[in-house]
């Protein structure tokens, strides 16, 4: 008789007690493997993003390149101000396509520019920062002799009806010259003295001279681009306190001094008119306005209502606003992941440098634009009292534009250098080396002399 196969009998455990490596259903055990397991997963999720947003240091297929490219809103800018312009031009006698036309031409010559600064080697840069850092430093110190007053504001130079913004050019000058001198101090920056000479006074010197003009928002994007160039140069963090803190009471005594100013945080605060009966958040108020009227599509391209004497400088400082009314809440949202991609593929250029100078001038022009658009948009959306600042790219204004234009291809020069060879842009002009020729030492043969 063949007996059938049983299976064994587990051994009884004794009350109280569990297998080992077992955890009972619903223990203390299972809620923490369970926990240990998200926690792996949220890991494993944040490693791959960073991983994916700070790439490997080589962009093979350029993705990183053609991604900065692309999400430079120039286009958008010269539609819009075409938009927001043309009825005070009417309103004028001026051509309505005046503004528009003017701000292609400075387009045109930015993007020629950007184009040869994506072409050279930035290294050679570094020979044009202690002269661009003296221009600025004249032309600023010229604007209070020989500078045209818009608005309260002393900033621009007429050069043959063309007006310039020395201002403007003064950032991207810093940002050059602090990469420079900041990378030649190299391991001297932990101490504080190597910190403050010469950069901060250098930058104390720019931000004084733009004060002086009574541009207040320039200053504090001039205070920003300093701050994000010590920064990526490894200043000890302790100094950035000191630093803010010194800001916050200079930005308070300047603020009390000034009426105006006063009258603007105080609008901005309570909603209401200044004593004196001026209402310095009417410009807000109605961005606001345009802003809450353009729903979720806006109320279609050239149709904003706003822009018809309501918003002051709706072609300039709060020309958000009128995407915001013409295209709706899909505009405004589409101009923001512009701007976030603009960021993310300069944020990959920065991490993939290894030189202190290459590392310090990308990742302050990347704080410059960033910080700038995220200044004024948070004026048009009511977060910050109104401050003259533009929207890069967007805002009317040629010195802004061809310093941003500019800004970005010393990026793009960056980014070439992480592309593979058979991809990369070439450069406009090849210069060719001489090489020698190679000698081979001539065999000594006997000659027999006559």
């Amino acid at each position: 008789m063949v007996s059938t196969p049983t299976r064994p009998q587990p051994a009884k455990q004794q009350p109280g007690k569990q297998q080992a490596g077992k955890p009972r259903p619903g223990s203390s055990a299972t809620a923490g493997a369970r926990q240990s397991a998200a926690t792996a997963r949220l890991r494993t999720v944040y490693r791959r993003f960073w991983s994916a947003l700070e790439g490997t240091g080589t962009s093979r297929n350029g993705s990183t390149y053609y991604l900065i490219l692309g999400s430079t809103l120039t286009a958008i800018g010269i539609m819009m101000v075409l938009s927001a312009s043309s009825v005070e031009s009417i309103a004028a006698g001026k051509s309505p396509y005046g503004d528009a036309l003017k701000q292609g031409m400075f387009a045109a010559i930015g993007i020629f520019t950007m184009f040869v600064l994506s072409r050279i080697n930035v290294t050679w840069l570094k020979r044009l920062a202690w002269p661009a850092i003296g221009a600025a430093v004249v032309l600023l110190a010229l604007v209070q002799v020989i500078g045209d007053e818009v608005n309260g504001n002393k900033n621009w130079i007429d050069l043959g009806g063309i007006t310039f913004q020395p201002s403007e050019a003064s950032k991207l000058a810093l940002a050059l010259w602090m990469a420079t001198v900041l990378a030649m101090k190299g391991k001297l920056l932990s101490r504080a003295v190597h910190v403050f000479v010469p950069a901060v006074p250098m930058a104390v010197i720019i931000v004084g001279l733009v004060l002086v003009g009574n541009d207040l928002g320039t200053a504090m994007i001039i205070m920003m681009i300093t701050a994000a160039a010590l920064f990526f140069a490894g200043a000890p963090l302790y100094l950035f306190g000191i630093a803010g803190l010194a800001a916050a009471a200079g930005t308070a005594v300047m603020a009390v001094t000034s009426s105006n100013r006063m009258c603007r945080i105080t609008s901005w605060w309570t909603g209401e008119s200044c004593a004196n009966g001026i209402d310095a958040n009417y410009q807000a108020t109605n961005g606001l306005y345009g802003l809450a009227s353009g729903g979720w599509f806006g109320v279609g391209l050239g149709q904003s209502r706003q822009k018809y004497s309501w918003i002051p400088e709706a072609h300039n400082d709060f020309i958000f606003a009128i995407i915001g009314e013409e295209l709706g809440l899909v505009g405004t949202v589409v101009v923001l992941i512009l701007f976030a991609i603009l960021g993310a593929a300069i944020y990959r250029v920065v991490v993939a440098q290894e030189g202190m100078f290459h590392r310090v001038l990308a990742g302050t022009i990347m704080v410059w634009l960033l910080g700038q658009a995220t200044v004024n948009m948070s004026v048009v959306t009511g977060l910050m009292p109104v401050i003259g600042v533009p929207l890069p790219f967007i805002s009317y204004g040629g010195s802004a534009l061809l310093m941003s234009l500019c800004a970005i291809g010393v990026v793009l020069s960056l980014a070439r250098e992480q592309m593979a060879p058979a991809i990369r842009p070439k450069r406009m002009l090849k210069f060719k080396a001489k090489q020698a020729r190679a000698t081979t030492p001539k065999k000594k043969t006997a000659r027999k002399r006559a």
